[in-house]
């Protein structure tokens, strides 16, 4: 967080790019919990070489592959080069997380426990680097994307950032900080937070379920074995549930009781139930934290000459909508 700061502060007198900044931040803080160092440490062109990975992986993910959904058609993948370029991928990943030699990082302990419990409950080298990249590919593009829209949100509403950093810096007073304790008194902040999930959920289209019974819903008839895709973008906007749906309007969840964590039907950014995203209270923290930071040390504003209805807010596709 100091460094995302101090990096701001340095360029604050010209427009900065707030993606790049983003990025590194939540990089650097999920590469400190999984491998011991911030993933810019090391060998040189090592951060530019990790961005890369992890933006190749998301867009080959956010691919729209009819295979999967008709596997007859799996064979599309080896014909059009999705196959190989996966395969060649996932070597170059392979290369980058065998690459772990601190004791104290998320690797060297998962590796301690397959070679503790290899007779008893063995952990293929498989599992350990997805659940590692787990943590970089989808972690690194739900924490650094949610912060990235609620930030846009706020440049086109001047007013709700005002009255977003009159509750910071009254929270703050005379620390000239905020800590994590803090984040408890921020109720607006959440509530900001939680309407930029509504607009902008990470994951639009939640991961596949698949009917266990014949049922019925709605009037429709649903067959066992259908597999079911939950449009969670459609949800937090649906009319009859949200008044004036596409507005940003955080006020609408103050005193509500509603959260991001699946116990409310009309808002599941993170979907519910087991297969919900599993970080989501770590993600939201570090959201929650780097906002309020920056709601206290800077007044951001769009480029001169920009207005607020022009500001392109344009979504691009990968795992998560950018």
């Amino acid at each position: 967080m100091f460094l995302m700061i101090e990096k701001i502060r340095h360029y604050s007198s010209y427009s900065i790019n707030f993606s790049n900044i983003l990025v590194t931040l939540t990089n650097d803080i999920l590469s400190r919990v999984a491998r011991g160092r911030k993933y810019s440490d090391g060998e040189a062109g090592g951060s530019t070489k990790f961005e890369s990975l992890v933006k190749e992986v998301s867009e080959l993910v956010g691919i729209f592959s009819p295979g999967d959904y008709v596997p007859g058609l799996n064979w599309i993948k080896r014909v059009n080069g999705f196959e190989a370029a996966v395969e060649k991928l996932a070597r170059r990943v392979d290369e980058f997380l065998e690459d772990s030699s601190n004791e104290a990082d998320l690797v060297y302990i998962l590796l301690e426990v397959q070679r503790e419990n290899i007779a008893v409950s063995p952990i293929e080298n498989d599992t350990i680097k997805a659940v590692i990249f787990d943590i970089f590919a989808a972690g690194t593009d739900t924490i650094y994307t949610t912060l990235e829209w609620t930030i846009a949100e706020l440049l086109r509403h001047p007013k709700v950032m005002e009255k977003l950093q009159n509750e910071v810096r009254q929270v703050a007073r005379s620390k000239l900080d905020i800590t994590e304790d803090d984040l408890e008194k921020l109720h607006y902040l959440k509530a900001v937070m939680q309407e930029s999930l509504r607009l902008h959920p990470p994951f639009p289209l939640l991961l596949p379920r698949e009917s266990t019974q014949d049922s019925s819903v709605s009037g429709y008839d649903i067959a066992l074995g259908t597999r079911v895709i939950t449009n969670s973008w459609a949800i937090g906007r649906d009319p009859f549930v949200w008044e004036n749906p596409n507005d940003f309007q955080p006020e609408r969840f103050l005193n509500t009781g509603i959260d991001f964590r699946g116990l409310n039907f009309e808002y599941i950014p993170f979907g519910v139930g087991w297969r919900d995203y599993p970080d989501i209270t770590f993600s939201i923290a570090v959201d929650e934290f780097a906002l309020a930071k920056l709601m206290l040390h800077f007044n951001f504003a769009l480029p001169l000459g920009v207005a607020e209805k022009d500001f392109d807010i344009t979504e691009a596709h990968g795992i998560i909508v950018t």
